[in-house]
């Protein structure tokens, strides 16, 4: 028997060929005896399902496993929302880039049978958590599986602030803004910024500086239990936003401090047991392969 019965699915509504892989993979786990749980919103675009339906949060409590239909955002959303849980999600590729997301469409019946078969792959990955204080008090928090990300917001224009490590200062710096990533968001933002790419296992963060005003800043990767603190500059006219995987956002006042460390909950993300990060690297960024 397998150990995984009761299967949580979550899919990306707004897209017509996810819905269609969904329904695919229901008509799959139903014919083999699984037990199929729908988020509520994903419910919603599966018509006629008839299988249980439960809030995102809940799924975490009654599942086993949950699958997240879409592209490497809505998985980035289910693992916020379901790394406290401490339940595996396993990715199918319904968007572009897909670098959580392994599975293709035409592979769900053979790949995801092997997975619940106990063929598969079990990867740790950190997350990080973020909050704003203002004087003391907190105003605003979020975790991130890739990257929290200092940005001017609505206005194009440098902002200053000063970073901290471990409560040692490191720098004052004029940017556009400055990312924070795991080594899972190293293949995404950070990676655009200039950051090097790092192999999920490691136990490291990197800093990358976002159109630093001084050329000799740098990239610094330091030790995945390092502490963060930001603190927003007297000067800027601009009022910088704080994210997290580009989606919960908090917007600063002058002064304000950004605290950032490790979630101490971490997410186990399932692959077909061939699931290979460089070929990965190789696939999604055009990595030559030789003669």
């Amino acid at each position: 028997m397998s150990e995984f019965q009761n299967i949580g699915l979550v899919g990306r509504t707004e897209s017509n060929s996810a819905v269609i892989s969904l329904k695919r993979l229901m008509i799959f786990l139903e014919r083999e005896g699984y037990s199929v749980v729908l988020e509520a919103e994903t419910a919603k675009a599966v018509s006629g399902h008839g299988v249980r339906v439960s809030s995102k949060d809940k799924l975490g409590e009654l599942c086993d496993l949950v699958i997240v239909v879409g592209g490497d955002g809505s998985l980035l959303a289910s693992a916020r929302a379901l790394a406290k849980f401490n339940v595996p999600l396993l990715g199918i590729n319904r968007g572009r880039l897909g670098f959580l997301t392994d599975i293709t469409p035409e592979q769900v019946e053979e790949k995801v049978g092997e997975v619940l078969s106990g063929k598969y792959m079990a990867e740790s990955r950190f997350l990080l958590d973020m909050a704003v204080t203002r004087n003391g008090k907190p105003i605003g928090k979020g975790s991130a599986l890739n990257d929290v990300v200092l940005h001017p917001g609505e206005f194009i224009r440098m902002i200053e602030f000063d970073l901290f490590i471990d409560g040692q200062f490191v720098y004052r710096q004029r940017s556009d803004g400055l990312i924070i990533s795991t080594p899972t968001g190293s293949t995404a933002y950070a990676l655009s910024g200039g950051g090097p790419i790092m192999h999920p296992k490691l136990d490291a963060i990197v800093v990358v500086p976002l159109n630093p005003h001084t050329l000799s800043s740098r990239p610094i990767v330091v030790e995945g239990s390092s502490e963060f603190k930001i603190i927003i500059g007297e000067h800027n006219i601009a009022k910088p936003y704080v994210t997290c995987d580009g989606f919960e956002q908090v917007i600063t006042e002058l002064g304000d401090v950004v605290h950032i460390h490790k979630k101490p909950h971490r997410l186990t993300l399932i692959h077909p047991i061939d699931h290979n990060f460089y070929e990965t690297c190789r696939t999604k960024l055009n990595w030559q392969v030789g003669n």
